[in-house]
C-alpha cells in the first residue's frame, strides 16, 4: 500500500560488520534497513529518499521504495503492455477497429526497442506482430488470447516475436518523451517509405495516445501521458480528392455500360455499380441492401420519372475473418460515423429505380432478402466487383488513361456521385446528408469543386438583391 506517512532516521555505525552504515526508514507500521560499506553510499540512498519525500511521492508499505522506484522495478515492456491492452480492447471493438489497433501498434512497437542489432526483415516483423501478437482468438478456456499462443507461427515469424520481446523498452522508460519520436516518425510513413496520408498518420497517433492515456489512467506505470511534450505534427497532405481522375457523368455512364456488357457476373452487379454512382453508397452499405429498405414508384408509363428511395441502416464492411468473432471476411455494423441503429434515406433518381427494379425482377434476392451476392450466395468479395471493374476500364479508356489513376477504383464512382450533385447546386448540407458524411468531411475532401460553385451561389445573391433595389 502506498503511503505518505514516512520517517527516514539518521544513518548509524554497527562496528563489526561487513557493511556497517546501515540507513532506517519507516514507511507506515513498517520498517525497513539497508546496510552498505561506505558511508557515502548509505548518505547517497538517503539523500535520494529525502528528494522523493520533497518530491511529495508516496511510498509502498511493503518494499519501503518510493512509488516512482517501484514503477520502475515493475515495470512491463513495452511489448507486454500493448500486447495486454490489446486483449482489453478486443472483446468491445468492432473488426475494422481491432485491425487498425493492430495495424497501428505493428507500426509503433519496432520503434521502441533499445537496440536493433539483429532485428528481422521488417515486413516479417510487421507481420508477426499485425498478424500474431496483436491479433486475438480464443484460447482452450474460452478467453481471448495472442494467436501465436494457440497456434503455431512460422519459425521466422517466432523468432521476431521473440526479438522484439527481448529488446522492447520498458514502460516506465517513456518517461522520456524523446523516446516516442521514432515512434511518431514509423507511424507517418508508408509500407514503401513514402509518406503516408496525413489523415492515416493522425489514425494512427491517435491509437498510440490512447494506449498511452490507459497506461497512465487504468495501470498507473506513468505519472504522465508524454505524447503532449513532443513537438511533433504528422506531414500535412492534400486530402482533397484529385477530380482530374474522377469520372465525368458521360465517362461514367460508359463505364457503367461496360459492366453490364462484361458477361453474367457484370450483368448481376450492374445495379450494384449503379448504386455507387446513382446513389453514392458505400461498398459495405450496398452488399447489406435488401428488397425492404428500397422504396420503389409502380411500374407504369405515368411513374417513370418518378424518383424513389432508400433506407439505409447496415454496413458490412469488409475486414478479414481475422478480426471478426464469426471468422467471416466482413462485419455487420451501422453506418459509418453513426449510432447503431441510426438509418439514414437516399433519394434514387428514375435511372436507378430501373436498374433495381430490373435486377430484383431477374435475379430474386437472398433468403434474407439481399439483392446482391457472391455466386455461391454470400457477401460480394471486393475482389470480385474490382476484377469487373478493371476490365470495363480496359473497354472504355485507351491504353494510356488504363494505366493512371483515372477511375482506378470502383469507389471513383462515389467520388463522382458526389461529385455530380454538388455541380448540380444541391446545398452541401443535402449532398452531405445524402452521402453520408459530416459537412466537415464534404468540405475537407470536396472543397474544390464546392468553392467552383461559389460564383454561382454569388450570382443568385446578386440577381436577388437587384431585384430587391428595382422593386
Amino acid at each position: 500500500m502506498l503511503t505518505y506517512d514516512v520517517d527516514i532516521w539518521s544513518i548509524r555505525k554497527r562496528a563489526g560488520r561487513p557493511k556497517p552504515w546501515e540507513l532506517r526508514w519507516r514507511v507506515g507500521e513498517r520498517p525497513h534497513s539497508r546496510s552498505f560499506k561506505l558511508k557515502p553510499q548509505a548518505d547517497g540512498r538517503r539523500a535520494e529518499l529525502m528528494a522523493a519525500l520533497r518530491d511529495q511521492q508516496q511510498f509502498d508499505e511493503d518494499t519501503g521504495l518510493p512509488a516512482r522506484e517501484l514503477m520502475a522495478l515493475t515495470s512491463p515492456s513495452w511489448y507486454e503492455h500493448v500486447t495486454e491492452y490489446v486483449l482489453m480492447k478486443w472483446p468491445r471493438a468492432a473488426a475494422k477497429h481491432r485491425a487498425s489497433i493492430a495495424e497501428s501498434l505493428a507500426v509503433v512497437t519496432p520503434a521502441l526497442v533499445t537496440h536493433k542489432r539483429g532485428a528481422p526483415r521488417p515486413s516479417v516483423l510487421r507481420d508477426a506482430l499485425y498478424q500474431w501478437a496483436f491479433r486475438a482468438v480464443r484460447g482452450p478456456d474460452g478467453t481471448w488470447v495472442p494467436r501465436h499462443v494457440v497456434e503455431e507461427p512460422p519459425a521466422e515469424i517466432l523468432r521476431a516475436l521473440e526479438w522484439v520481446a527481448a529488446r522492447s523498452i520498458k514502460v516506465k522508460d517513456l518517461e522520456d518523451p524523446a523516446l516516442l519520436r521514432p515512434a511518431l516518425e514509423a507511424l507517418s510513413l508508408r509500407l514503401d517509405g513514402g509518406r503516408a496520408a496525413e489523415n492515416t498518420a493522425r489514425r494512427k497517433r491517435m491509437v498510440l495516445s490512447n494506449v498511452l492515456r490507459y497506461t497512465v489512467e487504468e495501470k498507473g506505470l506513468l505519472a504522465s501521458n508524454p505524447l503532449p511534450r513532443v513537438d511533433w505534427t504528422p506531414p500535412e497532405s492534400d486530402d482533397e480528392i484529385d477530380f482530374r481522375y474522377v469520372p465525368d457523368p458521360r465517362l461514367a455512364r460508359a463505364l457503367l455500360g461496360a459492366v453490364r456488357d462484361s458477361g453474367p457476373r457484370g450483368q448481376h452487379l450492374h445495379a450494384f455499380f449503379g448504386c455507387l454512382y446513382y446513389a453514392a453508397m458505400r461498398p459495405g452499405e450496398i452488399v447489406a441492401l435488401t428488397k425492404s429498405d428500397c422504396t420503389l414508384p409502380p411500374n407504369s408509363p405515368d411513374a417513370v420519372q418518378r424518383w424513389g428511395e432508400l433506407l439505409l441502416g447496415e454496413s458490412r464492411p469488409e475486414v478479414g475473418g481475422g478480426w471478426t468473432d464469426e471468422g467471416t471476411s466482413y462485419e455487420k455494423r451501422g453506418l459509418k460515423r453513426r449510432k447503431q441503429g441510426a438509418t439514414r434515406t437516399v433519394p434514387i433518381p428514375p435511372v436507378l429505380v430501373h436498374l433495381l427494379r430490373q435486377h430484383i425482377e431477374r435475379y430474386g434476392t437472398a433468403d434474407d432478402g439481399r439483392l446482391f451476392r457472391a455466386s455461391r450466395g454470400g457477401r460480394v468479395p471486393s475482389t470480385e466487383y474490382c476484377e469487373i471493374w478493371e476490365r470495363a476500364r480496359k473497354v472504355v479508356l485507351t491504353p494510356r488513361e488504363v494505366k493512371s489513376d483515372l477511375a482506378a477504383v470502383p469507389y471513383s464512382l462515389r467520388h463522382a456521385g458526389v461529385s455530380l450533385w454538388i455541380k448540380s447546386g444541391v446545398d452541401p448540407a443535402e449532398v452531405a446528408a445524402r452521402a453520408g458524411h459530416s459537412i466537415a468531411v464534404l468540405y475537407r475532401f470536396y472543397a474544390k469543386i464546392l468553392k467552383g460553385g461559389q460564383q454561382h451561389s454569388n450570382d443568385l445573391i446578386s440577381r436577388a438583391l437587384d431585384a430587391g433595389e428595382e422593386s
